[in-house]
């Protein structure tokens, strides 16, 4: 590929950052350089006409941690890596609606509900009500943000449904409106977004980064960072970033829906919330894992089929639904649900390994990531 004298200069010239991924966490850290110094000439690549990966794909869930979700943590994590969690996210979602603005994102204070079909299941949470409460409260700054709501039952319209527990401090966005306003955001600070750029390397010589394209284009810049995701083993291959394929549908409008929240179901696999008078209901990888843990976007019969069983059969079996949309992102998890954000060498940082939580995170692992190289 031959650039003109002009694009040249205009892009690829005399770059002092290139963020590579356009999403929540790549504009959050330009977003963050640019405040600490507007002078800096920044760049961001992605390899989609539009961001792709997970954050302008995913349900829009303003979460922090179901009860059964917090539960299996501290199976696999000490108590206070779970606070450290869940402050994370907390701290993130503050972040994010302050960068941005509620109107801006259309957030909404609806609640979270985990929804359970099990009393075992149900049981063992209930009787960890208190525990959470007392693990959140000093995070939150609130009392009992769990606590059962099995009145709801009756009113959402549920079928096989035995029991709710309520998160009152979980919320809903809309993230086809966050990626929008992020990206004006750090246009407007002189920020480039260079769309269908796929990067195939990036070789650090200790005094520039040299990045070299799919298509065998190349330049240098002084400093890069890797906010790939569950894309990030095609630049990282030693860090421990798997990605997650998590396969979606939403419903065509459905007159007098009952329902209005965000809801979690079988500790998180399946998801469902209200868009509107539509019902968006994602999750399923947990039916094939070795399939799902692919970075190709793509629908499989078995998750979708599952989808729709459930939709018709458990949230609304008192219409039939029709699909409007079905759609996939991709997420990048791990062992640890503690994100990355190190120094990859001198002159590379990354920041990866949402865990499923980038509408959480993204924000405060962006400022991270760009405090890190600052700090070099």
């Amino acid at each position: 590929m031959h650039l003109s004298y002009w694009e040249n200069n205009t892009y690829f010239h005399s770059v002092d950052v290139a963020i590579i991924g356009s999403g929540i966490v790549g504009l959050s850290a330009a977003l963050s350089l640019k405040k600490k110094n507007k002078k800096q000439k920044i760049i961001i690549l992605e390899r989609g006409f539009l961001p792709m990966g997970a954050s302008s794909k995913n349900a829009g869930f303003a979460c922090f941690g179901s009860a059964s979700e917090l539960l299996d943590d501290l199976k696999t994590h000490s108590e206070s890596e779970v606070g450290a969690l869940v402050e994370k996210r907390w701290n993130g979602l503050q972040r994010l609606t302050n960068n941005l603005g509620k109107k801006n994102i259309d957030f909404h204070n609806w609640g979270g509900y985990e929804v359970f079909d099990s009393n075992s299941e149900f049981n063992r949470c209930a009787d960890k009500i208190d525990y959470l409460n007392k693990l959140t409260k000093p995070i939150i700054g609130k009392s009992k943000i769990y606590k059962v709501a099995d009145d709801k039952i009756k009113t959402f319209g549920f079928k096989g449904v035995h029991h709710l527990i309520l998160n009152t401090a979980e919320g809903q966005i809309d993230t086809g409106k966050m990626i929008s306003t992020l990206i004006n955001k750090v246009r407007d600070l002189g920020v480039e977004i260079i769309n269908g750029f796929s990067v195939k390397t990036i070789n650090d010589d200790a005094n520039r980064v040299e990045i070299i394209s799919e298509n065998d284009f190349a330049f240098k810049v002084k400093k890069v960072i890797v906010a790939t995701n569950g894309f990030a083993q095609q630049l990282l291959p030693k860090y421990d970033v798997q990605p997650a394929r998590a396969q979606v549908i939403i419903t065509q409008p459905i007159k007098n829906l009952k329902l209005k929240g965000t809801f979690h179901y079988q500790s998180g696999y399946y998801y469902f919330r209200n868009v509107g008078d539509r019902i968006l209901f994602g999750g399923g990888r947990n039916l094939d894992f070795e399939t799902e843990k692919t970075s190709d976007f793509g629908l499989t019969d078995v998750v979708q089929n599952k989808l729709e069983d459930m939709l018709q059969k458990m949230i609304i079996p008192y219409t039939k639904p029709h699909i409007d949309m079905r759609w996939s992102g991709i997420m990048g998890v791990g062992k640890q649900k503690k994100s990355i954000v190190k120094v990859v060498s001198k002159n590379i940082f990354c920041a990866v390994r949402m865990g499923g939580m980038g509408v959480a995170i993204g924000s405060l692992v962006g400022e991270e990531v760009a405090e890190l190289l600052l700090e070099s």
